[in-house]
């Protein structure tokens, strides 16, 4: 896991949150009410901080389908929780906003049998556009999810939009 010390370009609530989410039992308390499939899948967050979030998934049997390889659905909910957190941590602290994934697109390179780690690194991009919004205004950030097995290869890549409204 990454360095435990905090980001100091978060807030205490964001600083807080990624200090849960950085914490494998905290991180498994919160996809048990959350998220299920990623316990289901071993989803591990491997980094999460103000720049990018890193999440693993092993290939084992409840991750894999049966031409050997990771189930389609398990890498994409790996790619989408790798953009999912890091807007988690743009928008903590920040007061009530709504997310919502508006677009999704998927692109499939290697067959994926090892254990992959997918990457956003777009934290400073969302950053600023979640500081830029007002009451009830909305935008949309389409993030790049890149999964790679241990040789570095590119095994996938994930093209997740989001669509943010920061409300009263």
């Amino acid at each position: 896991m990454s360095s435990k010390k905090p980001d100091p370009k978060l807030n205490p609530i964001a600083q807080a949150y990624q200090t849960k989410m950085r914490s494998p039992f905290y991180f498994w308390l919160g996809m048990l009410a959350k998220l299920p499939s990623a316990i289901f899948w071993r989803l591990r967050v491997k980094s999460l901080d103000s720049e990018k979030c890193i999440v693993t998934i092993p290939y084992f049997w409840r991750s894999k389908n049966p031409f050997k390889s990771i189930y389609f659905a398990a890498l994409a909910g790996a790619g989408e929780l790798s953009t999912g957190l890091l807007c988690q941590l743009a928008i903590a602290g920040k007061g009530s906003f709504s997310m919502l994934v508006v677009d999704f697109k998927a692109e499939f390179h290697k067959k994926a049998n090892q254990k992959i780690t997918l990457t956003c690194e777009q934290g400073s991009e969302l950053f600023e556009m979640i500081d830029q919004l007002k009451v009830n205004d909305t935008n949309k950030l389409t993030t790049v999810s890149t999964g790679r097995n241990p040789n570095g290869d590119v095994v996938a890549k994930f093209y997740i939009t989001w669509s943010f409204k920061r409300k009263a």
